[in-house]
């Protein structure tokens, strides 16, 4: 299968200011069919550091590990 995840149109995420936890709204896909629609649930500290990781893929300081394994 070739599952990918985005997110969920005209959603926004949503967060829970006593817990710090983060909901963003995924559709999950094999291929261009759509599966499931769910939540990603993270805590403050998850989002935080995802939205850190992102910033530097979108910056280009970052460089994408390849995947399909090693040869």
């Amino acid at each position: 299968m070739t599952w990918h995840a985005s997110p969920t149109r005209a959603a926004l995420p949503t967060g829970d200011p006593t817990t710090g936890e983060v909901r963003i709204p995924v559709a999950l896909y094999d291929l261009d069919a759509l599966q499931a629609e769910v939540p990603l649930v993270l805590s403050r500290t998850e989002a935080e550091a995802l939205r850190d990781r992102l910033d530097m893929l979108l910056a280009g300081t970052l460089v994408p590990v390849p995947t399909g394994g090693l040869r």
